[in-house]
């Protein structure tokens, strides 16, 4: 629209910077928690693996294969720690980018606002005119007769 300036285009600048930023941001937690949760299910499949037990091992077998189960469990319990602190951030940062979300649908539903009060303002001043062009013209037809 021609003369139409939003006065707080900058706070809406700035707002859809912060929104773009905490997506980002978002996108980047959530791959960190789903590399977690990949890591989780191959500790788990290797587990599930190792898990059997072959009466044709020897004990030193045995023995290995009960320390790397062993490990393998330690390696689970704090993997899954790690996926809660995780889920947790991903949370945090979605209620985050939610929030940024709203502020900036908030500045924008002004800047709507503004501008169909700009708009219904030139229609007002368009009509004036037109009206006043009208009686003119009925003016000057009532002149000539």
């Amino acid at each position: 629209m021609r003369g139409y300036k939003f006065r707080l285009q900058k706070l809406l600048d700035i707002r859809i910077d912060k929104e773009e930023e905490y997506k980002r941001k978002f996108q980047q937690v959530q791959a960190m928690k789903e590399e977690v949760e990949n890591k989780l299910v191959r500790l788990k499949d290797n587990y599930d693996k190792y898990n059997t037990i072959n009466s044709n091992d020897s004990i030193i077998d045995r023995k290995i294969k009960h320390q790397y189960l062993v490990s393998l469990n330690s390696s689970i319990e704090t993997t899954e720690v790690e996926l809660k602190r995780k889920e947790e951030l991903v949370e945090e940062v979605r209620v985050d980018l939610t929030q940024k979300q709203v502020d900036r649908k908030t500045v924008e539903i002004l800047k709507e606002k503004s501008l169909q009060s700009f708009i219904k303002e030139q229609n007002l001043k368009e009509q004036r005119v037109n009206d006043e062009f009208a009686l003119y013209g009925y003016l000057r037809n009532r002149e000539r007769r």
